[in-house]
């Protein structure tokens, strides 16, 4: 399997997926949006932008399965699948600010094998296939080197829906605000990730995510020469929930705090 070229495929794929969305966006109102859950939003923009991806994806490997966020009626292959988020950051896109992604990510079982980003705003593409580095707009792209958390700004993402750590969440946030250069709330996870992997944030920690909000993220981050775990050391942020991804210099420090408010 030609990882490079399926992931180049895909971006472009992205990219194409992007004009519908630059297309849609500030023309939403509010009869179009749906609430899925709590303060979950969808529109009519997120699930267009979905079948229309999984119909170019299925031309790439017809035999891989889908993962997808909007059409949980897509099947789950036994090797391959992608992992699928057609806008990340719907509630930045219903309030026309421009901050909001699309994600795509290939596993085999459940290792990460490809993984796109695609900023639509701004028209950048993060990329990265599997031991081949990562890349914004073909050019290769690495983690920061701060090495002191207190040089490091963060990023981070609200809970909008599971409040059950909440209060161990909130007095992390308040440390990390005396203890670093500062924390952004950017609504895109997938944004988050690619953020790190190209150096402008040095630390991005959420929890109550979903694969496909980290897949394709985590992968450029790991790519681009960064760490990536749950809260509790393991690998399981794929299907964890919990996703910390820093640049190596960073992460030990960053844990250690966080493990004083989120206890192993």
């Amino acid at each position: 399997m030609n990882l490079e070229k399926i992931t180049l495929q895909v971006a472009e794929l992205s990219k194409n997926i992007g004009i519908y969305l630059r297309e849609q966006h500030n023309t939403i109102s509010n009869n179009d949006i749906e609430r899925k859950g709590l303060h979950d939003l969808v529109t009519y923009v997120d699930k267009e932008s979905e079948q229309r991806i999984i119909r170019q994806l299925r031309g790439i490997i017809p035999q891989a399965g889908i993962i997808a966020e909007e059409d949980k009626s897509q099947v789950k292959a036994e090797k391959y699948n992608w992992i699928i988020d057609p806008l990340d950051g719907t509630t930045n896109f219903v309030h026309g600010i421009p901050i909001f992604s699309i994600s795509i990510a290939l596993i085999e079982n459940d290792e990460l094998l490809s993984g796109v980003v695609y900023e639509v705003v701004r028209d950048e593409c993060f990329y990265a296939w599997k031991n081949g580095g990562a890349f914004l707009n073909g050019n290769q792209i690495h983690v920061s080197k701060t090495s002191l958390l207190d040089n490091a700004l963060l990023a981070t993402g609200f809970p909008y829906s599971d409040f059950s750590l909440l209060g161990s969440y909130m007095n992390l946030l308040q440390e990390m605000m005396k203890k670093t250069r500062g924390i952004r709330r950017l609504g895109s996870a997938a944004v988050d990730l690619a953020y790190v992997a190209c150096g402008r944030f040095d630390v991005f920690f959420e929890y109550g995510l979903n694969s496909w909000d980290v897949a394709a993220g985590a992968l450029i981050v790991k790519e681009a020469g960064g760490k990536v775990s749950d809260f509790k050391l393991d690998y399981n942020f794929l299907f964890g929930r919990q996703i910390i991804a820093a640049n190596p210099n960073v992460y030990d420090e960053f844990m250690k705090n966080l493990q004083n408010h989120f206890p192993l």
